[in-house]
């Protein structure tokens, strides 16, 4: 970890203050679940704490396999080292780190919280430390189990999920509290769920400290030695998956590559075939090619495809919502039109030889704004669709549907123009920065310019909008829809238009901003 943190001062800025923000996090969360102790449902929430925090540390590897050098064991299968001594050394390695300090503070406040006597404050002195070594185990017995999967192309992109499991889990979170919040219950609708948790090791750890609080001490033992079996099961588990590591060949791209290859270029002459001649169809494809193999462009994709459904629907279903909700879809996929340019890197290089004049610009843009169409415009329309099938009102569907459309339209000729005018460069040597030193000034001017601008486009049909709903005219509203089709095609035809102009005379500008360092 020391050696980690003396590479640069950013990378020891950042694990510092994650580090402050962690244990901050973690010091309320012990405080809350002391103020907890004696509450009738005290044993419910550590339990189930208990569980969320094991589940987070079995998926956070396939999410982050380079989060922790501790999770890859194939940096040391060429050392003269035995499976089950490796074993214990890299168990007691993983227990430095932020993530185990914060497991053991939320295991000591789940243990406190229940503990009532003598024998169940000896229990939790055993559960505690059983609750972080499971954890632990949990989390190095999935990476080594699945290493070779997570160290390749295709394992990495697993880390592209994450943002999508944070997004949907953040919404189950939410949609959750507010049930319990309008029932008026509490924690109790959760009781039926943690009768079942407390046998779910390494939960079970923190049921049997509960269990001795109760007075069923034979309860208690058995539950301490389900997660006590749970650890033993575990480390076997991770021991003969070291031992595969270090003595079985590789084989996992063996055949398998060329066959896959063969499928994909067979894939692509497929999808070739369905899109138009010329440079146009050749842009289309390299764009969508570029969306499902370049990580951080498919990043965007599952982000924008994710949030732009969840959103509305989770607001639908809550019983409030309303459906223009439907058009933060079409926000976020348009979006994606932004900087497209400094998505090709220094790549883009090889598109600047072919554009030598203002028709060569328009196509080039015009076959990226078709490529995010084929996906965007459908989705958007299928959102709405759903938004409005949950709450029912279907009235209202041609006005947001038109919206949606003009905004989308607005979006992306928008993000034509931007893309021309403040263009910048996008680091591939880190997952989370998304301009190049000394640019963050044009990514903020270029994606809130265009965003304020989009709306304010927009503002036509939300006027028109406004006076169908005041003076209850439904033919207006029903008007919004091809109105909406009509002024984001206009919209788009008009960016794409200036966005040529400005890159087919600047183009040694855009090129150089786009391979900055």
């Amino acid at each position: 970890m020391r050696n980690g943190l003396r590479q640069s001062t950013g990378r020891a800025a950042v694990f510092v203050t994650s580090a402050v923000f962690t244990l901050l996090f973690a010091a309320l969360q012990l405080l809350g679940l002391l103020l907890m102790r004696g509450s009738a449902h005290a044993a419910t929430l550590a339990v189930l704490l208990t569980v969320v925090l094991a589940v987070g540390w079995a998926v956070m590897p396939l999410f982050f396999p380079s989060g922790d050098e501790t999770l890859d064991p194939t940096r040391l299968v060429m050392l003269p080292l035995r499976a089950a001594p490796l074993v214990r050394a890299l168990l007691v390695a993983s227990l430095v780190g932020i993530g185990p300090l914060f497991t053991l503070s939320v295991a000591v406040g789940a243990g406190v919280s229940v503990a009532h006597g003598a024998f169940a404050v000896g229990v939790a002195v055993v559960a505690v430390p059983l609750v972080l070594l499971v954890c632990v185990a949990l989390a190095r017995a999935v990476a080594a189990a699945n290493i070779r999967l997570l160290t390749s192309r295709k394992g990495r992109d697993l880390a592209l999920l994450s943002g999508l499991v944070v997004a949907v889990g953040i919404q189950f979170v939410n949609f959750g509290a507010q049930r319990l919040g309008a029932a008026g219950t509490g924690l109790a609708p959760l009781e039926p769920a943690a009768a079942v948790a407390r046998w779910i090791p390494p939960a079970s750890a923190v049921g049997a400290v509960d269990s001795a609080s109760r007075g069923a001490y034979g309860t208690a033992v058995l539950q301490i030695a389900l997660s006590g079996a749970a650890l033993g099961a575990l480390l076997h588990w991770w021991q003969r998956s070291l031992t595969k590591l270090m003595t079985a060949p590789d084989a996992s791209t063996i055949a398998a590559a060329d066959s896959g290859k063969e499928r994909g270029q067979a894939q692509a002459r497929g999808v070739g075939r369905l899109l138009p001649g010329g440079r146009t169809g050749a842009v289309m494809q390299r764009s969508l090619r570029y969306g499902w193999r370049d990580p951080k462009t498919k990043s965007a994709w599952v982000t924008a495809l994710a949030l732009g459904v969840i959103i509305p629907a989770f607001n639908a279903l809550q019983g409030s919502g309303s459906l223009y909700w439907a058009c933060f879809a079409a926000g976020m996929l348009g979006s994606l039109m932004f900087n497209q340019f400094g998505q090709d890197t220094s790549a883009f290089w090889m598109v600047a030889m072919t554009v030598a004049s203002r028709r060569d610009a328009y196509l080039e843009l015009r076959g990226r704004v078709l490529a995010l169409l084929l996906i965007t415009l459908p989705y958007v329309t299928v959102v709405t669709v759903v938004t409005a099938a949950l709450l029912g009102h279907w009235g209202a569907l041609p006005a947001v549907l038109g919206l949606s459309i003009a905004l989308l339209g607005a979006m992306l000729g928008m993000g034509a123009f931007a893309s021309a005018f403040f263009p910048y460069s996008i680091p591939q040597d880190s997952a989370y920065k998304n301009a190049a030193p000394g640019q963050g000034g044009l990514a903020w001017m270029s994606m809130l310019g265009g965003m304020l601008g989009s709306v304010l486009l927009c503002a036509p049909l939300v006027a028109l909008l406004v006076w169908a709903r005041v003076t209850d005219n439904a033919s207006g509203e029903w008007l919004l829809l091809p109105l909406g089709v009509s002024w984001g095609a206009l919209l788009v035809w008009a960016g794409l238009h200036l966005g040529a102009r400005r890159t087919s005379t600047r183009l040694p500008e855009i090129l150089a901003a786009v391979s900055k360092a």
